[in-house]
């Protein structure tokens, strides 16, 4: 015998010993940081691979009960089982996917007695994470994942950071497919006291009645894997620069503070009817009062990003409230209630969004043309405010300014609690470059006529009624569970 598995052993006994004396006596054990000090906690003298908080391995490691006196980074298996049983999982609701619970012993030195959703374990110094997870479920519950023709499989999912006051460690969340029966599972009763099988839908249920009985981080996990499960079956793109989009370090979404809608041809659709008539007033007005030649207007807006903007920094408008008012009123006075129509689907989607979030409008064109759009479409009693192109100073929509100016008016400071629906790929690109997340609505450009799509958006949808699909988790009936926002 080594002298590691000498050492392990008689850890072991040690602990098996101190429990039995204090059972036996009738006395309850020695508070768990005196009994960590005094080395008499089950593997407290084993050695832990500990790490920096970017993941990076420390050269020396530490003893595991440092690791707990201390509060260390380390790295630590998680792992949800799931029970197929030969069950195929129908629907892909919470009660057709089960998973495997242990309620962990009370000799455990971390969270004993606590139901642990995602069971795993501490990474020893020099140890595999992948290793430790397959001996681990191998030692605590008796799957084999690990034999050539196991008909239990694991893979691994993503890796996420996590610390509270009593734990700081870098988890590495695996899936294993145990499809044996519950009556085949051997626990090990030093570790666990118990195996539960339930539903996700019935997990929810217990942690929303009960939230004291869970292990934190298991808790946290599961977060994890039913946001990671949620946005794979939404097809949902997983976006660099979002901490749920790297998988390498995994993040929950905040709840959205608030979501912003673009108006012309996001809300609704007329095969750019309105655009193009927005397009000849702007063309109309430059000829007629600016006295400027035919296609000047686009080479303005092009050049600068709106006509308007043009117009002013080419000295072919003074620069004065009134001369900006009063073109801002021509060329937006359109037929709105002749080109548009109520849309009873778009008010449906408008009332069944949660109403806790508050809805904005967000447009390039000004308040009183949205107003009228708003109306004519019947949804005008659904958003907080309108913010118009002169609510952000005149600058272009596709610019930071514009996204910092209308993250300052609905009072939001963190960019990744927006959600953001607009039809230009400029305006989605810009949305990421602040934080915000973001739906292309529309896909088929104006100007081109041909196909599009954008990187930098979370999902591209044909129109706006599809929201709720892609993002079902703000609608009434939604999931609550699995990250702060779905």
């Amino acid at each position: 015998m080594s002298t590691k598995a000498t050492a392990t052993t008689l850890d072991v006994l040690l602990f098996a010993v101190t429990a039995a004396l204090a059972v036996r006596c009738g006395k309850s054990l020695a508070p768990l940081d005196e009994r960590l000090r005094l080395g008499q906690t089950r593997d407290a003298n084993e050695m832990v691979c500990t790490v920096d908080s970017c993941n990076v391995p420390t050269k020396p490691g530490a003893l595991r009960k440092d690791v707990r006196l201390k509060n260390l980074y380390h790295r630590a298996t998680y792992i949800i089982i799931r029970h197929e049983c030969g069950e195929e999982e129908t629907g892909g609701g919470d009660d057709s996917v089960h998973i495997l619970v242990q309620k962990r012993s009370a000799q455990k030195d971390y969270c004993p007695d606590k139901l642990d959703p995602a069971p795993g374990g501490v990474v020893g110094f020099g140890e595999e994470c992948l290793e430790n997870a397959k001996r681990e479920i191998q030692e605590e519950m008796g799957i084999d994942v690990s034999s050539p023709g196991s008909p239990h499989t694991i893979r691994k999912l993503f890796t996420f950071p996590y610390e509270d006051d009593r734990v700081r460690c870098w988890g590495y969340l695996y899936e294993v497919r145990y499809n044996g029966a519950i009556c085949d599972i051997r626990a090990q009763e030093e570790e666990v006291e118990e195996v539960l099988r339930l539903s996700l839908a019935d997990i929810k249920k217990k942690v929303q009645d009960q939230p004291g009985d869970w292990m934190p981080d298991g808790l946290h996990a599961l977060k994890l894997y039913l946001q990671y499960r949620h946005d794979k079956r939404v097809g949902r793109r997983l976006l660099h620069g979002y901490s749920s989009g790297n998988l390498e370090a995994y993040g929950l979404r905040p709840k959205p503070e608030a979501i912003f809608f673009d108006c012309d041809d996001c809300l609704y659709f007329d095969n750019w009817k309105v655009a193009n008539h927005l397009t000849e007033k702007i063309e109309e007005w430059c000829v007629k009062h600016a006295g400027l030649p035919e296609g000047e207007a686009y080479r303005l807006y092009k050049k600068h990003g709106t006509a308007l903007r043009g117009l002013l920094a080419e000295g072919h408008m003074e620069h004065c409230d009134d001369a900006i008012d009063e073109y801002l009123k021509d060329v937006h006075d359109l037929p709105i209630n002749d080109l548009l129509e109520p849309d009873e689907e778009l008010q449906e989607m408008l009332e069944k969004m949660d109403p806790s979030i508050p809805k904005y409008v967000f447009t390039a064109s000004v308040r009183d043309h949205a107003e009228r759009c708003l109306q004519a479409l019947g949804v005008q009693n659904y958003f907080e405010d309108i913010i118009d192109v002169r609510s952000v100073g005149l600058v272009t929509k596709h610019s930071d300014e514009a996204f910092r100016a209308a993250m300052k008016i609905a009072g939001i400071k963190d960019p990744s609690a927006c959600v953001f629906l607009d039809d230009s790929v400029k305006n989605i690109e810009a949305a990421r470059r602040i934080g915000w997340r973001s739906i292309l609505v529309g896909r088929v450009g104006r100007d081109c006529g041909k196909p599009i799509s954008s990187e930098h958006s979370e999902h591209d949808i044909d129109r706006i009624h599809q929201f709720r699909l892609v993002y079902p988790e703000l609608f009434t009936g939604g999931s609550s569970f699995g990250s702060t926002s779905s």
